[in-house]
């Protein structure tokens, strides 16, 4: 095993730049001459634009444009679509709402861009922009998901009979009914996922170019899919062919999921920047961004899982009305709908069936983030089956160890949605009880109860899909350049946001290749660059962009084989790779792959019929998804008299395949526990139910966790490597966020069940659990 290969904990190679300070994100391009940019938004929810007048602020100091809908219109830009398609209730399509750069006439959203400023200086655009006059008709909003379809409330667009968008079902109904009707128990519960907002750690941002020489556009902007978002801005609202516009993507502070989407900003930069005729820039405010970023989740769902008599699952039913927010953007029902097959879970679950709801309301629209779907089906499933073992009697591991499927019925049809191609999840589970050492819990319940707490302790057995979508998987692309002097570029569809791909694609050229990790220089995030790309998101990037990898560094080794043969002066066919060199079978001759692909930039040492250089592309679709799965173990203490919550211990054991480097594991397994114990505990996006006023427009109103909310994280792995891809890889980023959502929820209902508290909605704040104690004790 090299030193810097696959399995090997390589520290990130990326940490002494962005460390140091020498990261290039977007606020740090110093483009000469760029003028600022200021969005000018509605402070309404529901409101009709009766008349915007914008005489005043265009003659203010330093104002070089000011734009509305109707230069828009003026301009033919084009709207925002969405590309993911879904039925009515009547069998019609999905109608799609407008969705503009800037609004016109309906306004669904506090924050929906109404006009911009375009001037020299950011202070200059904000002074203009509070001289705009603006006349708006102010309407009865609706910001409550599940009261979105009810008789009277608030239309949020008026082409629609009410605010339902689409209705989406999966499963056989007949079959799960007769499944109910047969069971000895039925375990139901009212469930909410409550609306979350990504708060990258930057803010989104963009810097718009247009170069009236080539008339091509250029666009700096922090996204997780660069080619995805310059399809959408050339096709579909700049109105050009995409090659004319370059999309760079930079050094980029989180994701999430949220910046895998196209935003107005994009589109206002670029086109203002050919109204001006100079580059322009726009970076948001937090408060900003809590406001018109994609929010996530939000779901009303009711779910029952009926059991025999032996305690064995007969049936799930689960019904959810999904926020859309006030706007269809690109992913649209994507999130609510495309990974409902979580629902199976680890378990042998016979009868399923799910129908969605997805409703509109005068909120941000809504976007995949961390787990996209996946978190909601775990916390549905694991939330029921904590219940159903309290309800019936059963120990919770007890309980799923009945329904968990075993090992040895691998690949296994769950008949609902996905094929599992690999996995032992008793195994999985078996590990992470005894890791948190469950045998001593009561001992632990009785010493935190002396001192006036609760202890709770909560599992969830989760399992999720991974570079999908399902049935067929997104390509992706690699390309492998050597220069002339035998160094080594490598440029990747994927993108790098976090997870450390600097390092990780250097283990798998090391690996394969040979090479030290001082030789590789890696490219993504520009369209000039990388012919194609796909993006990162729905953890991805490894399983499906190292499979791309690896095709193309095969093609290295066999166009450079064919090279060394005619340097070596041997048969192609005597000639071994191993290590990095090319070697003649039964002697000690070699060739180093450097100083191949020096050689194969000189003619005069080239075999005939091999064209110069040294250089391969592979665009590979992997055969089907992966599915990370594993035991999340959470035990919390309660304080009886504040309601106040602190995690006390967390034990994760992930299989997430053949691990390329444990260390990166960890750390996205890290990251993906805080933000689903975020959801769990605290973050919540909040709306006034009288005007849509957003309420949580700032971390003094929109709490987000930190260090200290956190014990120490025990993180171990248990691999079975996939049989999808060639390395056996299942992918691990948001692996962390799928089980801690309901681990975390499992363990605060299970410390609140002494007071006869059998279910409590997220987020479980210190208030709402402390008026729960207090219900409950009168």
């Amino acid at each position: 095993m090299r030193e810097y290969g696959i399995g090997q904990p390589v520290p990130r190679v990326e940490d002494r730049k962005l460390l140091q300070g020498f990261g290039n994100y977007t606020d740090d391009r110093l483009v000469a001459g760029a003028a600022h940019l200021f969005v000018v938004r509605s402070p309404h929810a529901a409101a009709k634009l009766v008349s915007i007048d914008t005489t005043k602020s265009l003659s203010m100091a330093g104002v070089l444009e000011v734009l509305t809908a109707n230069d828009a219109a003026s301009d033919n830009l084009g709207k925002f679509t969405c590309s993911v398609k879904r039925k009515q209730r009547n069998g019609s399509s999905m109608l799609e709402t407008d969705f503009p750069v800037l609004a016109s006439d309906s306004i669904n959203m506090v924050g929906a861009p109404i006009a911009v400023v375009v001037a020299e200086t950011l202070n200059n655009a904000m002074d203009a922009a509070e001289n705009i006059e603006v006349e708006y008709e102010i309407l009865q909003s609706i910001t409550d998901t599940g009261a979105a379809l009810t008789t009277g409330a608030a239309q949020v667009w008026n082409s629609l009979e009410n605010n339902e968008s689409f209705y989406y079902k999966i499963g056989n109904e007949f079959e799960v009914d007769k499944a109910f009707s047969e069971a000895s128990h039925i375990i139901s519960l009212d469930l909410i996922i409550s609306r979350v907002s990504a708060n990258t750690m930057e803010p989104r941002g963009a810097i718009g170019f247009y170069d009236r020489g080539t008339e091509r556009y250029t666009l700096y902007a922090g996204m997780q899919s660069p080619h995805r978002v310059r399809t959408e801005l050339a096709s579909n609202i700049l109105k050009i062919p995409e090659s004319h516009l370059k999309v760079i993507s930079p050094d980029m502070g989180g994701g999430f999921g949220m910046r895998g989407l196209p935003f107005s900003e994009h589109a206002l930069v670029l086109w203002a920047s050919k109204r001006v005729g100079r580059p322009v820039r726009w970076i948001a405010t937090r408060t900003e961004s809590l406001a018109s970023d994609f929010h996530a989740r939000d779901n009303v769902t009711k779910a029952s899982l009926a059991l025999d008599k032996d305690g064995r699952f007969m049936g799930l039913k689960v019904s959810t009305k999904a926020n859309l927010g006030g706007y269809l953007n690109y992913f649209g029902p994507h999130s609510p709908t495309n990974n409902l097959g979580g629902l199976s879970g680890v378990y042998t679950t016979p009868h399923i069936f799910a129908e969605v709801s997805g409703v509109y309301t005068h909120t941000s629209p809504t976007a995949p983030y961390r787990g996209a779907g996946r978190p909601e089906a775990s916390y549905v499933l694991e939330r029921l089956i904590e219940v159903a073992a309290t309800d019936i009697g059963y120990d919770p591991i007890d309980l799923r160890r009945r329904n968990i499927i075993s090992k040895d019925s691998l690949p296994y049809n769950t008949g609902f949605v996905f094929t599992y191609d690999t996995g032992e999840f008793e195994t999985v589970m078996d590990k992470a009880i005894e890791a948190a050492d469950y045998k001593n819990i009561a001992k632990r319940k009785s010493t935190s109860a002396s001192k006036g707490k609760l202890l709770g302790i909560g599992f969830a057995s989760v399992i999720e899909i991974a570079g999908g979508p399902h049935p067929k998987p997104m390509e992706e692309s690699a390309s492998i350049r050597f220069e002339s002097d035998g160094g080594l570029t490598l440029a990747l569809g994927t993108h790098s946001h976090g997870q450390g791909h600097e390092t990780a694609f250097r283990q798998i050229i090391t690996e394969i290749l040979g090479l030290e990790f001082n030789q590789i220089n890696l490219i993504y995030g520009d369209t000039d660059i990388v012919p194609h790309g796909k993006g990162t998101f729905g953890s991805r990037s490894i399983a499906v962009g190292g499979a791309a990898v690896k095709s193309a560094a095969d093609k290295i080794i066999k166009k450079a084989s064919k090279i060394a043969a005619h340097l070596l002066e041997t048969a192609e066919e005597d000639i071994s790779f191993l290590d990095g060199s090319f070697i003649v079978d039964g002697t000690d001759r070699a060739l180093h792959l450097i100083d191949v692909a020096r050689a194969s930039y000189r003619l005069d040492m080239l075999p005939k019929n091999i064209e110069i250089g040294l250089n391969e592309t592979a665009i590979t679709i992997p055969p089907g998804a992966t599915f990370p799965n594993g035991c999340h173990v959470c035990e919390v203490e309660i304080e009886r008299e504040t309601g106040v919550v602190e995690l006390v211990k967390y034990v994760v054991v992930d299989d997430v395949g053949r691990m390329l480097n444990p260390m990166l594991v960890k750390g996205q397994v890290h990251g993906g526990v805080a933000q689903g114990a975020g959801q769990a505990l605290m973050e919540k996006v909040v709306y006034d139910s009288q005007n849509g006023q957003l309420l949580t427009g700032s971390f003094m109103d929109y709490t987000m966790p930190r260090a200290m909310d956190f014990p120490s994280l025990e993180v171990l792995s248990h691999e079975v490597p996939s049989t999808n891809n060639p390395f056996g890889f299942k992918g691990a980023g948001e692996a962390g966020t799928v089980g801690a959502l309901p681990a975390v929820m499992n363990a605060v209902c299970n410390a609140l069940l002494p007071l006869g508290i059998r279910h409590l909605d997220m987020p479980a704040t210190s208030e709402k659990i402390w008026k729960a104690i207090k219900d409950a004790e009168k």
